[in-house]
């Protein structure tokens, strides 16, 4: 075995395995199915299938490529069963040279849509995975306009996803029927007042930050979703065909929004809401994660914030400094209430504990080193340590991707 990456810094958490996935090293979402990871891609491309049944020895297996201009970078399991997205490649859109571009403003009023279906696929691809090593395509549900962005499914009838149609500003949520994976279809939507354009909608927020879904994550029948700058939504999912907005509530201004996660642990009647940090060097604020009550669904309440990594200046550290994802407790994994995992960017990966949700306490962290190589094309890109997504499997083995740097497998300490 070739000698392992040393982190630049780690508390209670080690590498234990390595994959630069192949050659194509940038990873975005990453799940675990019986002893194969699943990793989309931003800048590559498709998704990349690995054999992790030895941590300590990961093996690339293939890459699947999805259509020309077609991005795929977030994927689900559950059994045998793969969803991948699919939405127009950003990287590739003439207006959006720079991040500004994606992150600010909506994006219904900046991208031509007209070419879906031939410059790009939209909606999503369902493979069959009995054969783990071996994904194969058995549906395909197009939706009109940019595609879908992300998708929570955890087995099931139904479907979540983010997806932006013609005549509305930018994402919005989407239901689909699951029941047969080779025929899903959707069945219903819901968005922010203001996003629906083509019936006449006008916003009442400030054109220069984003309200779109980043993604829902569901409990049973109770969804928490995350919007980017227009902040957090609990919904109401006891009539699939009808979801109603229970609560939403946004904390930009005077905050720095960027909402990206909102991970329910109904057990404890909380929220664990996670921003997103999208411009270099902190330009675009601090970001936190946020500990909110929703004992009372119709009215969360914030009530903590998790720790800021200290131990380095990380805010003048090249590149983005700040949360980007979170375990987020799905059936096959690794479920916790009282342990919460998240990945920080130039400051890898944190977890911690909430035990006392008013008191968080981080318990463990590993900041991976810079890659060896930038697989982000766009030019004067920092070469540097970006952790973006997280999985962590029943047996509490730890999988981190990186936007240039492959798949890391981490032990943490039992905490």
């Amino acid at each position: 075995m070739t000698d392992l990456p040393r982190p630049d810094h780690a508390r209670n958490m080690r590498i234990i395995g390595h994959s630069d996935q192949g050659g194509r090293a940038d990873g975005i979402q990453v799940m675990v199915s019986d002893g194969y990871a699943y990793v989309g891609h931003v800048y590559s491309g498709g998704f990349t299938v690995l054999d992790v049944r030895d941590p300590r020895r990961p093996k690339f297996v293939r890459h699947i490529p999805q259509p020309r201009g077609t991005w795929a970078q977030h994927l689900q399991t559950h059994g045998d069963i793969l969803i991948v997205n699919n939405m127009k490649d950003m990287l590739r859109d003439t207006n959006m040279k720079k991040a500004d571009d994606y992150y600010t403003g909506a994006i219904g009023e900046k991208v031509d849509l007209s070419g879906q279906g031939v410059e790009w696929s939209s909606g999503i691809r369902v493979y069959d995975i009995a054969d783990r090593a071996n994904p194969r395509e058995i549906g395909f549900m197009e939706l009109p306009g940019l595609g879908v962005h992300r998708v929570w499914w955890d087995g099931g009838d139904w479907a979540y996803m983010s997806s932006l149609p013609p005549g509305f500003s930018d994402d919005i949520f989407t239901i689909a029927d699951f029941r047969n994976p080779e025929r899903p279809h959707p069945v219903s939507q819901l968005w922010l007042p203001g996003m629906n354009t083509a019936a006449g909608e006008t916003r009442t927020w400030d054109p220069k930050y984003r309200y779109a879904l980043h993604h829902v994550i569901v409990k049973g029948d109770l969804g928490c979703g995350a919007w980017r700058d227009g902040g957090m939504t609990t919904i109401d999912l006891s009539n699939r065909h009808d979801p109603r907005l229970l609560a939403h509530v946004n904390t930009a201004p005077p905050f720095a929004g960027g909402t990206h996660n909102t991970l329910p642990l109904p057990g404890r009647g909380l929220c664990v809401v996670v921003e997103e940090a999208v411009f270099d060097n902190q330009a675009d604020g601090q970001k936190h994660t946020w500990v909110y009550d929703i004992r009372v669904p119709t009215k969360p309440v914030s009530i903590a914030t998790m720790p800021i990594p200290a131990e380095e200046d990380y805010v003048r550290k090249p590149g983005q400094f700040g949360p980007h994802n979170i375990h987020e407790n799905r059936v096959e994994s690794f479920q916790s209430e009282d342990v919460v995992f998240v990945t920080y960017q130039n400051a890898g990966v944190r977890v911690y504990d909430i035990r006392n949700p008013f008191r968080p306490e981080e318990i463990a962290c590993l900041v991976p080193p810079k890659p060896r190589k930038v697989m982000d094309w766009r030019p004067n890109r920092p070469q540097v340590v970006d952790t973006t997504d997280i999985f962590v499997d029943r047996n509490g083995l730890i999988y981190i991707t990186d936007m240039n740097a492959g798949l890391y497998i981490l032990e943490m300490d039992a905490p």
